[in-house]
């Protein structure tokens, strides 16, 4: 992605103020560096934040994740260091996966040392992670309309599809991959032609269906434990539940650059990372 194109995303992302909120907020924790994703590790009872701490697309060695307590406390700032720019995460069997640009990183969660780096050499922006039922791991690569594959071993392109229109957040559920996407672009930048909205990619034949309305630009995806999902809008700020039948209700509003969302069930908390603000913030799911 061309330097030029994210500098004016992030220029304009950090104009916006915050806007009224409708859920009651838990906590929140600042001082992180363009944190674009959180994830609860329900094994060891900690949350990663992935710190881009620059552009997003730069390989410049500045990224990093910090893990915090549920609580929102800060348990290490920089727990992992060496990053380029890590976005979305997904942990199982105690390894974390990190998107970083072109490359697919593994982590020990017990010693937050490397594991395996895989790398993704045709990739244009790796985003998010998520594992499936079987332990296969799958990317997205919102700028290449594609998902990448992990699996016994072999990190390939599995699906690529203009249909996918620019895929950002990834959930695994019950034989299919749930796509959060950005929206149809209108050239080599991120400007939409339409919005984003849910779709559904089917594991075993790749079949690729929508399942919501057109919603907006959206970054993270998590089902909310009632049949329908929860979706972030990074541009519009808002977080939406999707209900069964695919229709939006937003249920948050915050500035612009709500990026890609987590939740602790047994908590009934949802979880946002603000890029543009430098902050992560918990809120209470009704």
């Amino acid at each position: 992605m061309r330097r030029g194109l994210l500098v004016v995303f992030l220029l304009l992302a950090s104009t916006l103020g915050a806007s009224a909120q409708t859920l009651d907020k838990a906590w929140e924790a600042t001082g992180f560096a363009n944190p674009e994703s959180v994830l609860w590790d329900g094994e060891r009872k900690v949350l990663y934040v992935s710190n881009v701490n620059g552009l997003p697309e730069d390989k410049d060695g500045n990224g990093y994740i910090s893990k915090l307590a549920a609580d929102g406390r800060v348990l290490a700032e920089k727990w992992l260091g060496g990053l380029d720019g890590p976005k979305g995460m997904a942990v199982a069997k105690g390894r974390l996966y990190i998107a970083d640009i072109d490359r697919l990183v593994v982590v020990d969660t017990a010693t937050a040392k490397l594991v395996k780096s895989y790398p993704a050499a045709d990739a244009k922006f790796l985003n998010d992670v998520t594992i499936d039922d079987n332990g296969a791991v799958y990317v997205s690569d919102l700028l290449g309309n594609a998902i990448w594959r992990l699996d016994q071993g072999r990190f390939e392109k599995w699906l690529a599809d203009p249909r996918l229109q620019s895929p950002n957040g990834l959930t695994a559920e019950r034989g299919r991959l749930v796509v959060a996407a950005w929206g149809p672009r209108s050239g080599e930048g991120l400007g939409t032609k339409t919005p984003g909205r849910l779709k559904a990619v089917s594991l075993a034949d790749k079949a690729i269906q929508d399942i919501s309305s057109d919603i907006g630009n959206l970054a993270g995806v998590e089902a909310d434990g009632r049949g329908g999902y929860l979706v972030s809008d990074y541009v519009q700020g808002v977080v939406y539940r999707v209900n069964r039948a695919g229709q939006p209700k937003p249920i948050l509003k915050l500035s612009q650059g709500s990026a890609d969302i987590c939740t602790i069930p047994e908590q009934r908390l949802l979880l946002v990372p603000m890029m543009m603000d430098g902050k992560v913030a918990a809120y209470r799911l009704p």
